[in-house]
């Protein structure tokens, strides 16, 4: 029988973590914005009551419907983009970890991404490049294996990777055969404080402040060759296969972000809802020309639109996010879909929201230009709006369009 009803289990959740939001992040949100620093204090707290941690992530993954982690997401980033991200970029290494590690090397390191209760850490999934965002195959990272000692020797940069400069774990693809493009590439782990691992100033961004952003520098960095992920066995048949034109099982940034591109977009939904809820009730209680602004058509329509448009965004997510739980192939990129779909909408209903607010929602005494800085990367990071349409567009036409 079909059913959008949630379970119970899934609206407890929501509530627990909306509770969490409410009382928690909400208040410290503009203190972290301008602080524009890691939240560690907010970290730990949710890490006490367990929202932040592995054991949370694997239950979360464990919802047969696959609709708990964009559950949990929208009611965090509902709260504050910034702190969300913080608390939620770690997933991001551990789906590195869980889409090409061993099962050995997930109960390894996991766990150490996200650290403990008494003492929280944070992991980086390091993909970017300054010439290779979009361009996955452009990356120019290399990972050398050295036979005689059993390990992987890795150079390059790495850009604009979140909890750049305070992971513990970082998750760094890079490239081991330079012929295959991105065929040619590997994932590995390489723990904070390894000699020649060497992280930049963070970087200075319009939104999202309270996160942090860094570029990440390899110089001759020495690994065992344990840490790459899925093992060498599987690497050389992977290799093997592309050498000989044979279709393989993707790479490994690639598989990454296919799995996180519904959560992402349920983050962008939290940011749109959180703009939006706000803009409502401004809109009842500001009177002009002796009425509420509500009762103007043309506050309430605008309204009515940005519901609309949130609503049919957070569907596209659990669309995705309910196919790749179900292993249903995203024959036409529905993934793609809904990170499209929810970055566009987070995007234009805070924008919206600040004109509902007017000349006060243009300043920092009110959340809704936050909630707009905020929203701008969901059309970039994760692959750019301008990406998304080429993953469709290829999906639905079969045509290598470029």
């Amino acid at each position: 029988m079909f059913s959008l009803q949630l379970t119970e289990e899934q609206t407890d959740l929501r509530d627990w973590v909306h509770g969490f939001a409410a009382d928690v992040v909400r208040p410290a949100a503009h203190e972290w914005d301008e602080r524009e620093e890691t939240p560690w204090p907010i970290i730990q707290e949710a890490a006490k009551i367990g929202l932040y941690g592995y054991e949370t992530l694997a239950n979360l993954q464990a919802d047969p419907t696959g609709l708990s982690i964009p559950i949990f997401n929208e009611e965090l980033f509902w709260g504050d983009g910034g702190i969300g991200l913080a608390i939620m970029g770690t997933g991001l290494a551990a789906a590195g970890i869980f889409a090409a590690g061993t099962t050995e090397q997930v109960i390894e390191w996991v766990p150490q991404c996200f650290g403990s209760v008494t003492e929280p850490k944070v992991g980086a999934f390091c993909s970017s490049e300054p010439e290779a965002g979009s361009d996955v195959s452009a990356m120019r990272t290399r990972a050398v294996y050295d036979e005689k000692t059993d390990e992987w020797v890795l150079n390059g940069l790495k850009a604009w990777a979140t909890n750049g400069s305070v992971a513990s774990v970082f998750v760094i693809q890079a490239v081991v055969d330079k012929n295959l493009g991105s065929r040619g590439q590997a994932a590995f782990v390489v723990p904070v404080g390894t000699k020649g691992l060497d992280v930049a100033k963070k970087l200075k961004k319009h939104g999202l402040r309270a996160s942090n952003t860094a570029d990440v520098f390899l110089d001759e960095v020495r690994i065992p060759g344990a840490n790459l992920l899925g093992g060498k066995e599987k690497l050389d048949a992977k290799l093997a296969r592309a050498r000989e034109g044979k279709k393989g099982g993707g790479q490994a940034a690639m598989a990454t972000f296919e799995l996180t591109r519904p959560a992402v977009a349920s983050m962008a939904v939290g940011i749109a809802r959180a703009a939006y809820e706000y803009a409502l009730e401004y809109a009842k209680g500001r009177v002009v020309f002796g009425r509420p602004i509500i009762e103007n058509q043309a506050i309430a329509f605008m309204l009515a639109d940005i519901k609309t448009e949130i609503d049919a965004a957070r569907l596209l997510v659990w669309r995705a996010a309910w196919m790749a739980k179900a292993g249903v192939p995203f024959a036409a990129a529905e993934g793609s879909m809904s990170k499209l779909k929810a970055g566009r909408v987070a995007v234009w209903s805070t924008e919206r929201a600040i004109q509902i607010l007017g000349g006060v929602g243009y300043t920092r005494d009110y959340p809704v230009e936050r909630m707009h800085r905020d929203a701008k990367i969901f059309d970039i990071f994760e692959g750019t709006e301008q990406i998304q349409q080429l993953v469709i567009a290829r999906a639905i036409s079969g045509v290598q369009i470029r």
